[in-house]
């Protein structure tokens, strides 16, 4: 019988989220992949400066020991099979447990997440990002200027979530979108009891909560809702949860507020968004991806 992820948490990442390749990706954009693979070559010596999301893969693998392997970290990448050898390369540099990866040398690599069962999917490209959202998997565009993450909490892993289209459909950002606040806040009001539907992001918080009941003595994972709903629309996005039996540690019910301070205080390893101004907020004091889902991303 193969190898096989199933009950594993499978991360599905770019070389270009995972670490700083972006003096590299100069080159690749300009479509000269030859002069991309010989400078990568040169470079083969020199491991990578962890990327965005480098503290959230580490402190993920953390959840494995020698008895089980709870989370499993695959390379998914548009790099060329030759350039994946520095990628591997930082890879042991860093003391990444991470041994499976996929190069496509510049093809889609999204049609690789559904063989991988991927509970989740980090890429610089947003089109690839799109596509995986168009297929079911919760995906997001690594802000690749992001400021990184701190190491305060090193036995933590810190992820913050925005509520409408990450979480919970986008049913009621319509509402917003459509007809304004007011009209967003009686609809909420009158729905209170009405539990949301998932989002795109509601797989992961499931599989994050799983991971998190099989548990490791020496690492856990905190929460946080971070949303511009205020109340009384506040009460729909907790009976939603409740709903479907999922706790989260932290919620920020901000009306509008700016979000980055507040995720600058909370510390996140990342922290997911379908707003492009939330994200550009967000960015300058944590990682930060964006969530190309809803209304607000025609």
């Amino acid at each position: 019988m193969g190898v096989t992820l199933d009950g594993k948490l499978v991360v599905a990442i770019s070389s270009r989220a995972l670490f700083d390749f972006e003096a590299e990706n100069h080159l690749f954009e300009k479509g000269d992949d030859r002069a991309y693979m010989r400078l990568q070559l040169e470079k083969l010596d020199e491991p990578a400066h962890p990327g965005v999301a480098f503290s959230l893969i580490r402190k993920l693998l953390s959840f494995n020991d020698a008895a089980n392997q709870r989370v499993e970290v695959v390379m998914l990448s548009r790099n060329d099979p030759v350039s994946g050898l520095r990628v591997f390369r930082s890879v042991k540099d860093h003391d990444l447990q991470v041994q499976r990866g996929v190069f496509t040398r510049g093809r889609d690599p999204w049609r690789y997440l559904a063989p991988l069962k991927a509970n989740l999917f980090l890429s610089a490209n947003a089109a690839d990002v799109r596509a995986a959202l168009n297929m079911g998997f919760p995906a997001a565009t690594v802000a690749t200027h992001s400021a990184r993450a701190p190491n305060n909490y090193p036995n933590e892993v810190r992820i913050a979530f925005d509520g409408d289209a990450v979480l919970f459909s986008d049913e009621a950002e319509q509402v917003y979108q459509k007809q304004g606040l007011p009209a967003f806040q009686q609809h909420e009001s009158a729905k209170a009891g009405q539990p949301l539907p998932g989002g795109p992001f509601k797989p992961l918080l499931e599989a994050l909560q799983r991971l998190q009941q099989e548990g490791t003595p020496h690492m856990r994972i905190r929460t946080a809702l971070v949303t511009a709903r205020s109340a009384p629309a506040h009460e729909r996005a907790i009976r939603t949860l409740m709903d479907w039996n999922i706790e989260v540690d932290e919620a920020m019910f901000l009306g509008g507020m700016d979000k980055g301070e507040f995720l600058r205080a909370f510390e996140p390893d990342f922290f997911f968004d379908d707003q492009t101004s939330h994200i550009a907020s967000a960015a300058r004091h944590v990682p930060a991806g964006h969530v190309a889902s809803g209304i607000a991303n025609p």
